[in-house]
C-alpha cells in the first residue's frame, strides 16, 4: 500500500509542473507575438509617416510653385461673365429690380481690376438707342473684401443703388479687388435708361469684361444680355376672358346686360329684319381697353350672324361693342349657341325655339278664392310637342261670366323668358263659383278647367296661429294671420286697411333680429303659392317671419280687430308657442332620471327583504 501512497504526490507535482510549463510556454508565445505585432505596427506607422511627409512636401512644393508666379500675372482663374435677361415695359419707370443682371467672377491675390462696359448689338426697328445702366447689386460669393464697383469718373466707390452708364464710347464700371487678393464676385443690376423712349421688342447688349493686371489689359470676355420691352397692358391687342363679355338678350345693343336671358321664341321663319334674339359682345384686353378680334358664332337650331351674313356657323367682323342676330328657321327645339373670339371662348348660350302651336297648357292656382276685383289667380305653362316652353299668346275664358267676367282676357307674357310660364288674372263680379280655362290664340288647345270661388263677404273675424307649437331658442318661426267671413270661410286676399287696432300685433317676449315688423294696422294677405314664402297653399293669409327669443319662454302673439273687421269681430285674439330652453330640458331630464333611480332603489330594497325572509323560512 505504501508505493501507492508515494505515487499520488508525484502525479500531482508532475501535473502542476506541466501546468506551469504550459503557462510559461503560452506566456512566451504571447510575448513574442506581441513584440512582433508591435514591431510591425511601428514599421507600418513609419511607412505612413513617410507617406504623409511626402504628401506635405508635394503640397508645399506645389504651393511654392503657385506662390512663385510673378506679381504681374496674378489672375488665378479665368474671369467669367454671367448674364440674366431682364424684362421691362414701355412705361419708362422700371427700377433696377425689373431689369437683368451681370455677374463678374474672378480669383486674384493682388490688386487687379475688371473693366465692364457694354455695346448695343440689336434693338427693335425705329427704336431710339438707349443706354444700359449698371447699379451695384451684391457681392455674394466673395471671400475677399467688398469688391465694390467704382465709377468710371473720379467720384470714387459706387454706393448701393448708384448707377453708372455704359456706352460704346468706353464708359463703364471698374471692379477692383483688395490688396490681399481672394475671390471677387460682383453682381451688377442692369436696366435701360429711363430717359429714352422705348419700343416694344428685344434690346440686346454685348457685355465686355476686360481683366487688368496693373497697366496690362487681358483678353476681353464677352456675354450677351437681353432686355425685353413688353407692351403696356393698355396697348395689348389680345382680348381677355376676365374683362370681355358676351350676353344673350332679347334687346338689340343691350349694353346694360349683366347676365344671359333664356329666350323662348317662335320657331317660324323670321326675316332678316326681325331677329328673335341677340348676342351682345364687348371685347376688352386685360386692362379694360377695347380690342378687335374676329368673332365665330355657331348655333345648333336656327341661324346666327348679321342681316347680311347668317348661318349655322359664321365668322363675323368685330368693329366694337355690337349685337349679332339670332333668327328662327322653322325648326323647333333648344339651340346651343357658342360664341368665341380669336382669344376668348365664352360660356354657351341657350335659346328655346317653340312650335307654332302648343300641345299642352297646364294651370297652377295661386288663389282658389278671389274677390270682386282683378286678381292674378294662376299660372299657365304651355309646352309644344318637343316639351319646350311655348311663349305664344294665351287667354282666359270663364264658363260663368256673371261670376267671373273674363272672356279672351290675355295672360301676361312678361315672365315667360325667365320663369317658363304666363301669369293669368281673373275679374270677380259677385260671390259664387266659376270655372276658367286657358286657350291659345287659335282656340285649338284648351287647358283643363280650374274652379275658383269669388267672395265679397266682409271680414267677420281674425285668427292668429303659429306654424309650430314649440321652437328651439332663436329658431325661425312663421306667424299666420287669417281673415274669415261669418261662415268661417277665407275672405279674398289683398290689402286690408285697419285690420288691427292701434299697435298691430304684440309679442309677450321680444323677437330676435331679422324678424318682420308686426305693429302695422294694415295687412296684406296673399297665398304661400303666390309669394313662395311657405309651401303651396292657395288660401289668402298674411305671413310674418319671427325669430324666437334666445331663452326658454312662452311667446304669446296678441292683437285686437280694427275697423276693417265687422263690429262683432273687433275683439282680442292671440296665439301662443313654447320656446324650449335646452338647459331647462336637460335639468328636467336629470330630475326625471333621479326619480327613476330612487324608484329602482326602493324596488331593490323590497326585493332584498323578500329574499331574506324566504331564506329564513327555508332554514327553519
Amino acid at each position: 500500500m505504501t508505493p501507492n501512497k508515494l505515487v499520488s504526490p508525484v502525479i500531482r507535482i508532475s501535473q502542476e509542473e506541466r501546468d506551469a510549463s504550459a503557462r510559461a510556454t503560452h506566456l512566451e508565445a504571447a510575448t513574442r507575438k506581441f513584440l512582433v505585432t508591435t514591431n510591425e505596427r511601428k514599421q507600418m506607422s513609419t511607412k505612413t509617416n513617410f507617406k504623409r511627409i511626402a504628401l506635405v512636401a508635394v503640397a508645399a512644393l506645389g504651393m511654392g510653385v503657385l506662390s512663385s508666379v510673378p506679381s504681374q500675372a496674378t489672375f488665378l482663374q479665368t474671369t467669367t461673365v454671367t448674364t440674366v435677361a431682364g424684362i421691362a415695359t414701355k412705361a419708362n419707370s422700371d427700377s433696377v429690380t425689373s431689369g437683368g443682371s451681370v455677374t463678374i467672377n474672378y480669383l486674384t491675390n493682388t490688386t487687379d481690376s475688371v473693366v465692364v462696359s457694354s455695346v448695343i448689338s440689336s434693338m427693335p426697328a425705329s427704336a431710339a438707342t438707349p443706354r444700359l445702366m449698371l447699379s451695384f447689386g451684391d457681392t455674394v460669393g466673395s471671400t475677399a473684401a467688398v469688391g465694390s464697383p467704382t465709377s468710371a469718373a473720379a467720384s470714387g466707390v459706387m454706393a448701393y443703388g448708384e448707377s453708372v452708364t455704359t456706352t460704346a464710347a468706353g464708359g463703364g464700371a471698374f471692379i477692383t479687388a483688395p490688396a490681399a487678393g481672394g475671390r471677387v464676385q460682383v453682381k451688377l443690376l442692369a436696366h435701360l435708361d429711363t430717359s429714352v423712349a422705348r419700343t416694344t421688342g428685344t434690346y440686346t447688349f454685348t457685355i465686355v469684361a476686360t481683366p487688368w493686371t496693373g497697366v496690362t489689359a487681358g483678353t476681353p470676355i464677352t456675354a450677351s444680355l437681353d432686355i425685353v420691352v413688353a407692351a403696356l397692358d393698355s396697348e395689348s391687342k389680345v382680348a381677355s376672358s376676365g374683362t370681355s363679355t358676351a350676353y344673350l338678350s332679347t334687346t338689340a345693343s343691350d349694353s346694360a346686360a349683366t347676365s344671359d336671358s333664356v329666350p323662348s321664341v317662335l320657331a317660324t321663319v323670321s326675316s332678316t329684319n326681325t331677329p328673335r334674339a341677340y348676342i351682345y359682345i364687348n371685347l376688352k384686353n386685360a386692362s379694360g381697353a377695347a380690342v378687335k378680334e374676329s368673332i365665330t358664332l355657331t348655333t345648333t337650331v336656327g341661324t346666327i350672324g348679321t342681316s347680311s351674313a347668317a348661318g349655322k356657323s359664321v365668322v363675323v367682323a368685330y368693329t366694337g361693342p355690337d349685337s349679332y342676330n339670332i333668327y328662327s328657321d322653322g325648326t323647333a327645339g333648344t339651340a346651343t349657341i357658342t360664341v368665341k373670339s380669336t382669344s376668348v371662348t365664352f360660356a354657351n348660350k341657350t335659346v328655346v325655339f317653340y312650335a307654332a302651336t302648343p300641345t299642352t297648357i297646364t294651370l297652377t292656382p295661386l288663389f282658389t278664392t278671389v274677390g270682386v276685383s282683378t286678381t292674378n289667380a294662376f299660372l299657365a305653362t304651355a309646352k309644344d310637342a318637343n316639351g319646350a316652353v311655348w311663349g305664344g299668346s294665351l287667354a282666359v275664358y270663364s264658363d260663368t261670366l256673371g261670376t267671373i267676367s273674363d272672356t279672351g282676357t290675355a295672360c301676361s307674357a312678361a315672365l315667360v323668358a325667365t320663369k317658363g310660364y304666363h301669369v293669368c288674372s281673373v275679374t270677380g263680379v259677385v260671390g259664387g263659383k266659376a270655372k276658367v280655362t286657358v286657350r291659345n290664340s287659335t282656340l285649338a288647345v284648351v287647358s283643363a278647367p280650374l274652379e275658383l270661388t269669388v267672395t265679397n263677404n266682409p271680414i267677420a273675424s281674425v285668427k292668429l296661429s303659429w306654424d309650430k307649437a314649440s321652437y328651439a331658442p332663436g329658431e325661425k318661426a312663421y306667424l299666420f294671420v287669417d281673415t274669415l267671413d261669418s261662415a268661417g270661410n277665407p275672405t279674398a286676399g289683398g290689402n286690408i286697411t285697419n285690420l288691427f287696432d292701434t299697435g298691430g300685433i304684440t309679442l309677450s317676449s321680444a323677437a330676435g333680429n331679422g324678424s318682420d315688423t308686426l305693429t302695422s294696422t294694415t295687412v296684406f294677405t296673399t297665398t304661400s303659392m303666390a309669394n313662395a314664402s311657405l309651401g303651396t297653399a292657395t288660401t289668402p293669409r298674411a305671413i310674418y317671419t319671427v325669430y324666437m327669443p334666445a331663452a326658454g319662454a312662452t311667446v304669446k302673439a296678441s292683437a285686437t280687430g280694427g275697423t276693417g273687421v265687422a263690429l262683432a269681430g273687433r275683439v282680442a285674439v292671440s296665439a301662443s308657442a313654447t320656446v324650449t330652453d335646452s338647459g331647462a330640458a336637460a335639468l328636467a331630464a336629470v330630475s326625471a332620471l333621479a326619480t327613476t333611480v330612487a324608484s329602482l332603489k326602493t324596488l331593490i330594497t323590497t326585493l332584498t327583504n323578500l329574499v331574506l325572509k324566504i331564506q329564513k323560512k327555508v332554514k327553519a
